[in-house]
């Protein structure tokens, strides 16, 4: 049985590898083959269940391959199946294949035929390897695949203005999720001394043993794991990002932010329970967010004038009910509200084109008053105040932006004198300065030495806030991130335990991720002198090429897991002590916020309305 768990979480990868050569012209060719790759996996999970049952549903956990051992920590894939994945994994499997089936229709002569359905295979392969994950490493990998398709899904009107935008903008939260994620990966290394798999976590005495003598690194783990959910589940403050995702087409809306991906912050707290059930202040902040996104997603859901949007918001609330279930230990109705959930929201948004229609007509020939109910008998001051927070969705975008991107934004603002020709030598300079200043540091003072380490990841991320807020220069933007990178690795160099073995493994995929952005650049600037990150320029259209290999370049410096770089960065993190907190969330805080500026320099250049007027301009929505 422990061979068919392998075989399930990679054949989805097996598909989407497969389904990038085939011919983009041939749709029947194209949607028949993920047609079938996804009916074969919904019988072997199936069968995989079937199996499970009926020989005593005992936890099947499968240490895979070790990616990287040493320094006290094992970088290892782990796979692990319980009624969790059970669960998951059937309903994950029939909708992606109901949907795969509606999509062969419904986006027939779209241009984008191909993109879609690979991307859909290589979302399914993310999703697969995190619900089968049996170690907070292993989820990463699949959360990470899961933000990336996000975007590409949402943006799938490439050549509109709109989708391309809160592609970004989903995106964006998403980084925010990860910030939990390393984070909780980091504190929960020095918790436990070892890469914790979740098979251990159902341990209760070697939870409660190690809670005991560290109750607040356990209360910031949970919050971090709580973050990480709240994000991906779209839950307050984090909400709006959802209806902004129904740009995409109608398919990817019901598969992603209606049934699957949505719900793997509910995944993460079910997977992680044994951790926080103990601690009772997690449960209730588990509970008090679950009770006010219900609230929230309930009213906003009313007054939304889109059918997509008010599927969406209805699905925060319910979900927000979901987390009050699990902060009262209700752990298995929460997990039969997640299928009915899913289920539901898939059939509401892919029979919704339908729907209006039938709505419209019947309203116009079957009109009824509005009946007394609840809202009523309110006075008409509270009505229209709730009426009014509702349309402007509590402010959560408007608190969002001032309190957290436009402080970045400013912040990248002031460091403008760093120009295209002073840039080189301003780097360079300080950087051999902090080459120095780690060749002396056995004679300078130890107080001294040991706050150089975080000056230095101060350094790297006020030139990845640089990037964040570059507007003219490409060439600026990509090379304040590469250093980024640099000053990291010169910051952690002051500990004695870091070998240079380590130091090139983290730095192999920089180094190449960073030559071929030059490449891309250098090209795209010799065809096109003006190009900018001023606005969306649209260059994908004109150069799908390049396009594709400057998305490659930036997920491979961001620390997507094509490259040694991902495991890179947990090896660093495994370098900072436990009561270095500012140092890690600098350092976390940094990989995130360059990750949010890569993907902003790809969609500034080859996504959104073309600038040259002799192609055709799209609408600005789908």
């Amino acid at each position: 049985m422990e061979r068919f768990v392998e075989y399930i979480v990679m054949w989805p990868f097996l598909a989407f590898v497969i389904s990038l050569f085939l011919p983009k012209n041939r749709e029947r060719l194209i949607s028949g083959f993920a047609f079938g790759m996804i009916g074969i996996h919904l019988i072997a999970v199936l069968t995989l269940l079937v199996l499970w049952l009926t020989s005593g549903q005992d936890h099947i956990n499968i240490k895979e391959i070790s990616l990287y051992e040493g320094h006290d920590m094992n970088f290892f894939i782990d796979l692990f199946y319980d009624k969790v994945t059970a669960v998951y994994s059937v309903v994950g499997a029939m909708l992606t294949f109901l949907v795969t089936t509606y999509s062969r229709i419904y986006l027939h002569r779209e241009s984008g035929y191909k993109r879609f359905f690979y991307t859909i295979l290589f979302f399914y392969s993310g999703y697969n390897l995190a619900i089968f994950s049996g170690n907070l490493e292993t989820l990463f990998i699949g959360w990470e695949i899961l933000g990336i398709t996000s975007f590409l899904l949402v943006a799938f009107y490439r050549d509109r203005y709109l989708p391309v935008k809160n592609a970004y903008k989903v995106f964006s939260i998403y980084r925010i999720g990860d910030v939990g994620i390393i984070l909780a990966m980091w504190a929960s290394h020095h918790l436990w001394h070892d890469n914790i798999t979740f098979e251990k976590l159902l341990n209760v005495e070697l939870v409660s043993h190690h809670l005991e003598d560290h109750s607040l690194f356990g209360i910031f783990i949970s919050l971090m794991i709580l973050t990480a959910a709240c994000a991906k589940s779209a839950q307050f403050p984090y909400s709006s990002w959802l209806p902004r995702a129904m740009e995409g087409p109608t398919p990817s809306s019901a598969i992603f932010y209606g049934s699957l991906s949505v719900h793997l912050g509910v995944f993460l707290l079910l997977r992680t329970h044994p951790f926080w059930e103990h601690q009772i202040f997690a449960r209730v902040m588990i509970g008090l967010i679950g009770l006010i996104s219900a609230a929230a997603g309930a009213s906003i859901g009313r007054v939304q004038s889109s059918i997509k949007s008010q599927i969406a918001y209805a699905s925060i609330a319910q979900i927000g009910l979901i987390f009050i279930e699990l902060s009262l230990g209700l752990y298995s109705v929460a997990l039969v509200h997640f299928a009915g959930n899913a289920f539901l929201r898939t059939y509401q948004l892919l029979v919704s084109p339908s729907a209006v229609s039938y709505l419209i007509r019947e309203q116009f020939y079957h009109f009824e008053p509005k009946h007394q109910n609840i809202e009523t008998k309110f006075s008409k001051k509270i009505e229209y105040s709730l009426f009014l927070l509702s349309i402007k969705e509590y402010n959560m975008d408007e608190l969002l932006d001032r309190f957290l991107w436009k402080p970045f934004k400013n912040l990248g603002n002031t460091l403008r004198f760093i120009n295209i020709s002073n840039l080189y030598y301003i780097t360079l300079a300080t950087y051999f300065a902090g080459l120095l200043i780690l060749v002396m540091h056995y004679k300078l003072p130890p107080f001294i030495v040991e706050i150089i380490p975080g000056i230095f990841v101060f350094i790297g991320l006020m030139l990845v806030f640089r990037a964040y807020a570059a507007r003219k220069n490409i060439f600026v933007a990509w090379t304040t991130l590469v250093m980024n990178h640099f000053w990291v690795v010169l910051a952690i160099s002051f500990k004695d335990d870091l070998t240079f073995s380590e130091i090139i493994y983290y730095i192999s995929g920089i180094v190449v991720a960073a030559a071929l952005g030059y490449f891309v650049l250098y090209r795209i600037k010799s065809l096109e002198p003006d190009v900018d990150l001023n606005r969306f320029q649209g260059h994908a259209y004109e150069y799908p090429k390049l396009a594709f290999l400057f998305l490659v370049a930036c997920l491979g410096l961001a620390g997507f897991p094509i490259t040694p770089t991902f495991i890179g960065e947990d090896i660093i993190f495994s370098h900072i002590d436990y009561d270095q907190v500012i140092l890690a969330f600098f350092l976390s805080l940094g990989f995130v916020i360059s990750g949010i500026a890569l993907i902003r320099m790809y969609a500034r250049i080859f996504l959104g309305p073309h600038t040259k007027r002799y192609h055709a301009i799209a609408q600005r929505s789908s």
